[in-house]
């Protein structure tokens, strides 16, 4: 997929390699957060995808799948164990926590870009690249379904029209100029992530999302939205549930009526 970014908007107040990735100071470069919840049917061929695509660490966040892939995980761990590492948790416990425990190992071990991806092929490793290469410029990168480029083919309309509809909300509500705040496919520079609270984000679902734009934009970093095209998960069913939608609809208010200062850079 061919694909060019769209440029990072700051607050307006201000063959691949066998070992991890480096910077030129030694340190790993790039993390990729897998949370994972019964999706043995798309892990074992998605994390050598990825490390195929690229200088990328993987981490997997399973909260005790029943269908093995914790199991799974494990295996894949003992087949790359330089560049696959897997964090087991007692229960379904969500998705914005899986993605905060992911940070707090992330910034523990000096990654420099981290990302988050979904475990289901619906987020194209090929396009991790394009997501990395932003972060030259940027503090968070978006990948974008709704910038020029972009898109979710195979989508039912009423999925779309949801999704778009929710994003425009948000960025409306909480006055904020990105097209796609509910994409789950995005990456950070690791100075933005150590600026903020990350014990303080309660959100999952949908409202993490928008939730983590939100602050990284009101401490004035900067952030890109490049398109991604969204394809449909080759297996499992989707965890799309209405509750998620109804407490990103809350949230976004919750954030407004807040509206913290900027938080203390560290």
């Amino acid at each position: 997929m061919q694909s060019t970014a769209i440029g990072a908007t700051p607050h307006p107040s201000q063959d691949r390699p066998p070992h991890p990735s480096t910077t030129p100071n030694g340190s790993r470069d790039s993390l990729i957060i897998i949370p994972t919840y019964d999706e043995a049917g798309n892990l074992e061929a998605l994390v050598p995808t990825i490390l195929a695509a690229g200088p990328f660490d993987i981490l997997v966040i399973d909260d005790n799948s029943p269908d093995g892939t914790g199991r799974i995980a494990d295996e894949l761990a003992s087949r790359y164990p330089t560049r696959v590492d897997v964090v087991h948790r007692p229960g379904k416990l969500g998705l914005g926590s899986a993605y905060v425990a992911g940070f707090g190992y992330a910034l523990a071990r000096g990654y420099e870009r981290i990302f988050e991806m979904d475990a289901d092929f619906s987020h194209d490793p090929a396009t991790l690249s394009t997501l990395q290469a932003a972060l030259d410029d940027a503090d968070v990168v978006i990948g974008s379904r709704y910038v020029p480029g972009g898109g979710s083919p195979g989508w039912p309309v009423w999925r779309r029209l949801l999704s778009r509809a929710g994003s425009a909300y948000a960025a409306r509500v909480l006055d904020l100029p990105f097209r796609d705040l509910t994409s789950g496919f995005k990456g950070f520079r690791r100075h933005a992530l150590a600026a903020l609270d990350l014990g303080s984000v309660r959100s999952n679902g949908y409202s993490f999302q928008v939730e983590m734009t939100y602050r990284c934009y009101r401490n004035g970093f900067a952030v890109a939205e490049v398109p991604i095209v969204f394809h449909q998960r080759r297996q499992g069913r989707s965890k799309l549930v209405p509750y998620i939608v109804i407490e990103a609809l809350l949230v976004v208010w919750r954030l407004r009526r807040g509206a913290p200062e900027a938080e203390a850079r560290t």
